[in-house]
């Protein structure tokens, strides 16, 4: 019940913009370009100040396991699944269930349950740049396989599993298609080729983009946005399949904020709000809502041989924790030659 009643506050808050309304500690995993265009919007709509830091999606796991005791965020917005199934798991989120529960695409509700909610979806795959590739004879890569050929030896990227979800997801997806043996011998045979790894998911689109690197592996849809700036790479999805995320927002356990944290996921589901990720966020996920227009440039997931990705095995803590301990041991050590 004060559950309910505090919604009703927040609820009221939506349409009055009170005085009396405080803030939202805002976790914020999306490009930073999203990020930033939150809180004017937010704001501008509640009357409800929004702070926020952006991390990656791994890096604010870790955040968020570190303040388990004592929250300082009220709300984790973007950022891949897996991470946010770790959270809820580790009791460090709790689930709530929005008023547009039933405008979300089912799809993405049925694979994620009553764990966190779903704010988008988005396929891995390629972001290559043929210039780069053509000038050293390296064909343009259709499969996961292609990658280990020692002819794109300096011509990849990819972001890191100890910051980034993005990778966490890369790694994931080729254990399930290929099994875990051949997998690592796979990652293994990739970080040979490996020019670069980064931080955050989205930033090896840019090394591909600029030309540092021939082929980065990365979400598609993060791809658009350079494809947008006027970079001259395109998206390849692996002949094999391919992984997606769900990415997710969820409720800090114990938020400072709670009431006002409710306001905030209320109004973020809506079409109006997760219209703003590719009007003014540069970021071309589909959305959760069924009623938000798909931008026409997103990847056209019909279109991709998705595999069925198995979110509770792969988004519990454990599995999870050790997969990223077996790269970062066995794999990302080796020296590349």
């Amino acid at each position: 019940m004060k559950r309910l009643i505090g919604f009703i506050f927040s609820a009221a808050l939506l349409f009055t913009g009170s005085a009396f309304a405080q803030q939202v500690n805002l976790l914020c995993s999306p490009d930073l370009a999203w990020c930033e265009q939150i809180g004017p919007a937010f704001e501008e709509a509640t009357g409800i100040d929004l702070e926020f830091v952006r991390l990656s999606s791994s890096e604010s796991l870790a955040r968020l396991r570190a303040e388990a005791a004592n929250p300082t965020f009220d709300v984790w917005f973007g950022g891949t699944g897996d991470p946010h199934l770790v959270a809820f798991t580790e009791g460090i989120t709790e689930f709530y269930k929005p008023t547009v529960w039933d405008d979300l695409l089912s799809g993405l509700k049925n694979a994620v349950g009553e764990t966190y909610i779903p704010l988008y979806t988005g396929a891995i795959g390629f972001v290559v740049n043929e210039g780069i590739l053509a000038e050293v004879g390296a064909p343009v890569p259709q499969c996961w396989e292609d990658l280990v050929d020692p002819v794109y030896k300096g011509l990849l990227a990819m972001p890191n599993p100890n910051t980034s979800g993005t990778s966490y997801t890369i790694i994931a997806t080729l254990i399930q298609i290929f099994g875990e043996e051949q997998a690592f011998e796979m990652l293994a045979a990739i970080h040979q080729n490996v020019a670069q790894y980064t931080r955050s998911g989205g930033a090896v689109g840019l090394l591909a983009g600029r030309g540092d690197v021939g082929v980065a592996i990365q979400f598609m849809h993060d791809g658009v946005k350079y494809v947008r700036q006027g970079f001259p790479v395109i998206n390849i999805a692996p002949c094999e399949g391919t992984g997606f995320e769900i990415g997710g927002i969820s409720l800090i356990k114990g938020a400072p904020h709670p009431d006002d944290a409710l306001a905030f996921i209320e109004w973020a589901l809506t079409p109006e709000a997760q219209a703003i990720a590719a009007q003014r966020g540069e970021s071309f996920q589909v959305q959760s809502n069924a009623n938000t227009p798909v931008p026409p440039e997103s990847p056209d997931l019909s279109s991709i041989n998705l595999i069925d990705y198995d979110f509770a095995t792969f988004g519990s803590p454990e599995v999870r924790d050790r997969i990223v301990a077996k790269w970062t041991n066995e794999v990302f050590p080796v020296p590349r030659r």
